[in-house]
């Protein structure tokens, strides 16, 4: 009887190893190919043309309300929106730019490169894993990791540009929980972090509507609320170019109307 009981809990045992070396054995790539499912699909995720997500966040006592605007291939519009009047960044493709109101800037200035490096991020619509080997980008899987006691898959990520992304994903869900990025900006390693929920579906997509984030360690996160999620509307290639200067535009329609030759 004791042996019986014995090569019962033996058997047990191995099952439960075999389990546990099959979940582990999952690959870098099957993890993220599971998250692109959980977000809907490559199908899905590849049909949207056009994203503008607009909501609000609050840091400390300070309040504002942000859009952003994506647009295949790779242009993006961030406006935050301070009492009726609106700091601009965009990326056309080619060109990044602001508009800094609140610095005294009324007119489109080009962004540094350091600036430049996360917008050109947030350019990409699909997000970084999605395609990451195509567009140069590196993974491995580095390991388990929990997130506000949540078991996570971690996955590191370095971009072609050397930033370095960890993504710490859901174990069930497969949905980003936190991601956590290391940014060489003017010569110093910056790292920022971003926790991530109430995931919603919005054209079979599902988009978190719920994020907040600062620097890494940093308790008073800057915590944002989306309210609108709109997918494919018409969004015209000049609202990522940068505006011209002033003078240089008077020029042009001087000279467009003939009382310049």
């Amino acid at each position: 009887m004791l042996q019986t009981f014995f090569k019962t809990i033996g058997a047990a045992a191995l099952l439960c190893f075999a389990a546990s070396l099959g979940a582990s054995a999952q690959t870098v790539d099957e993890i993220i190919a599971k998250n692109i499912q959980a977000h809907g699909g490559m199908e899905k995720l590849k049909s949207v043309q056009t994203i503008r997500t607009s909501g609000k966040y609050v840091s400390g006592s300070f309040r504002a309300a942000f859009v952003q605007e994506n647009k295949r291939p790779g242009k993006v519009r961030e406006e935050n929106i301070i009492q009726g009047t609106a700091e601009v960044q965009a990326y056309d493709g080619k060109t990044g730019w602001e508009v800094s109101p609140f610095e005294g800037r009324k007119d489109a200035k080009l962004l540094s490169e350091d600036d430049l490096k996360s917008l050109i991020e947030d350019a990409d619509i699909d997000g970084q894993l999605v395609d990451y080997k195509e567009k140069g980008h590196k993974a491995e899987l580095v390991g388990h990791d929990p997130v506000e006691g949540t078991d996570c898959y971690k996955i590191k990520l370095t971009l072609k540009n050397g930033t370095v992304r960890y993504y710490y994903l859901d174990t069930d869900s497969y949905l980003e929980l936190k991601i956590e990025t290391q940014r060489m900006i003017r010569g110093a390693i910056q790292e920022t972090e971003i926790y991530f929920g109430d995931y919603e579906e919005v054209n079979d997509i599902y988009f978190p509507f719920a994020y907040e984030g600062g620097e890494k360690g940093d308790p008073n996160r800057t915590k944002y609320t989306v309210d609108k999620i709109e997918i494919n509307l018409p969004l015209d290639d000049g609202r990522f170019a940068m505006p011209a200067a002033p003078a240089k535009a008077a020029v042009k329609a001087a000279v467009k109307s003939g009382a310049v030759n």
